[in-house]
């Protein structure tokens, strides 16, 4: 899995937040309740500054949107029109400084967002989550230690790791549970996934990066 499979799957997880959020009706139009509003706009700053950089158009009007947001359906429309434009750029290949982003700091955020997701209830955002990071760290590492499995499935992958005995103890036993609940997520069986699942392999990629990362 490429980084920038990473990215197009926060955008996916981004934009989700952002249908999600209700609106009321005020004296002057609709508005976005808070607490949804900032959940997507939060989520879409971060990922905005990971991808295009601090200095970036995108991140910076962004950011002054958010700063100055009044809560009404202009403003939040022109947030809208900025992250869906930045979305397009990255989709068209415009990825900033997204290659010299540090692996380790990036799958980091994935894991934060995927426990913020599983602890507000969403459970299946944070197992796509997740995954996507449990995927790119296994692939990462694999090649890091010469295995070439740029091409391989996870089953795969954690097979090369066990045969050149890079993965042992706990590590190993746990790892071997993983493919199954990557397998789940990515397919969208969401009725064979549960909350313990899902907090397992959270706990799983977290102690993986800082083992190997």
């Amino acid at each position: 899995m490429k980084i920038d499979h990473l990215v197009a799957t926060r955008f996916q997880v981004s934009e989700s937040f952002l249908k999600e959020i209700r609106f009321k009706q005020g004296d002057f139009g609709a508005y976005p309740e808070s607490e949804g509003f900032q959940k997507w706009a939060l989520s879409a700053l971060s990922l905005l500054r990971e991808v295009f950089g601090d200095g970036s158009p995108a991140y910076q009007t962004f950011k002054r949107g958010h700063e100055n947001f009044r809560y009404d359906f202009d403003d939040f429309s022109a947030l809208k029109g900025i992250f869906f434009a930045a979305k397009s750029d990255f989709e068209n290949g415009f990825l900033g400084k997204i290659e010299n982003v540090v692996t380790g700091e990036l799958l980091g955020d994935f894991i934060h967002l995927a426990k913020s997701s599983l602890n507000e209830g969403y459970k299946d955002v944070a197992a796509v989550l997740a995954s996507a990071a449990l995927e790119d760290a296994l692939k990462r590492y694999a090649s890091s230690q010469d295995l070439d499995v740029s091409e391989k499935i996870m089953q795969e992958v954690v097979a090369a790791l066990k045969s050149k005995g890079l993965v042992q103890g706990a590590t190993k036993t746990l790892l071997d549970n993983m493919p199954k609940l990557r397998d789940y997520a990515m397919h969208a069986n969401w009725d064979k996934l549960t909350p313990e699942d899902v907090r397992s392999m959270i706990g799983f990629v977290e102690e993986f990066l800082i083992q190997k990362f």
